[in-house]
């Protein structure tokens, strides 16, 4: 009997070394977390991300490369070693670098990062319309798949450069993503409806607070969406809300609208290292991909959102 009981607890063990060993983590990292740069806490995410899932929106800093000049947001190095740790919290697997405002139109950065993370990366770059025909083509072949305009840290890129480069990257297939604040983007709905690009708005579309969802910018959102090709990224949710952690109540209830209304156009996203944020004041990324639960209470519609959605919208194998 003793001998059984023994054969059964190693065999349950090692059943348990074996899973672990499935999420990258040792049974050290499984008790003791994992501290992830630039991120707040320790613990693991509740949520078990599915096979495939994708962190749609994240940077990669590194002072090996020039910063630009007029730059407003220089924060430390965010390596991909770092930006590994993380994917342990979360258990994503598959991920977009996006081209800070940091480093202007030079995507350097963000093309050494992609190739260090392999075929699970991809990428959206930041150019102007100065970019030649070649220089798209070679980005696309390095799995560039959309082009960012930030207009919030403005600086390389321009509203009247949007349209004219729109135009030019559709032929490739790619996106224009767009970081504007809610009351910005309204001012364009007419040019946002002309663009014959794929349009993604970052961090649900930046809608202020109170007003949530009665603002207008929620509006125009959602008419983009039901036109069928604009997609929004469920990210961001301490980018503008009053309420704060570890619910952002306020933004919570748009990321819920938005995954109700058109779940086939939403996507998920850390933000990390999350620039926007004092370094003694960063997000803890565990709860932010825990809040899925709260966006999306149906299993199958966090599988699209992580899996499905991001495969579509950047090329991954499905």
């Amino acid at each position: 009997m003793h001998t059984t009981s023994i054969g059964r607890r190693s065999l349950l063990q090692g059943a348990g070394v074996a899973a672990l060993a499935a999420t990258g983590l040792t049974i050290g990292e499984s008790r003791a977390q994992v501290q992830a740069p630039w991120s707040t806490g320790t613990e693991l995410a509740k949520l078990k991300a599915p096979e495939n899932a994708c962190d749609c929106h994240m940077h990669i800093y590194d002072a090996r490369f020039p910063v630009a000049a007029n730059a407003t947001l220089r924060p430390g190095d965010a390596h991909v070693a770092d930006y590994r740790l993380l994917q342990k919290r979360t258990g994503t697997s598959r991920n977009v670098v996006v081209t800070p405002s940091t480093y202007g139109t030079d995507n350097s950065c963000t093309l050494d990062a992609m190739a260090q993370l392999g075929p699970a990366a991809r990428g959206v770059a930041v150019v102007n319309t100065g970019v030649t025909d070649d220089e798209l083509k070679r980005l696309n072949g390095l799995g560039i798949r959309g082009i960012r305009f930030n207009l919030v840290q403005a600086g390389a890129t321009s509203l009247d450069m949007v349209e004219p480069l729109a135009k030019r990257v559709a032929e490739l297939g790619w996106h224009v993503q767009i970081h504007m604040l809610g009351d910005q983007i309204v001012k364009i709905e007419d040019l946002l409806n002309r663009l014959p690009s794929p349009i993604v708005f970052d961090h649900m579309g930046r809608i202020p607070q109170p007003a949530g969802t009665d603002h207008p910018a929620f509006g125009v959102i959602r008419k983009l969406i039901d036109k069928g090709r604009t997609w929004v990224k469920l990210s961001g949710a301490y980018q503008d809300t009053k309420v704060g952690p570890p619910s952002y109540a306020d933004t919570s209830k748009v990321a819920q609208a938005y995954a109700k209304a058109a779940p086939e156009r939403m996507v998920w996203a850390s933000d990390w290292p999350h620039p926007t944020q004092k370094d003694n004041e960063k997000a803890n990324d565990a709860v932010l991909f825990d809040l899925l639960t709260e966006w999306a209470p149906d299993e199958a519609t966090r599988r699209r959102i992580l899996v499905d959605n991001p495969a579509t919208l950047y090329g991954f194998s499905k």
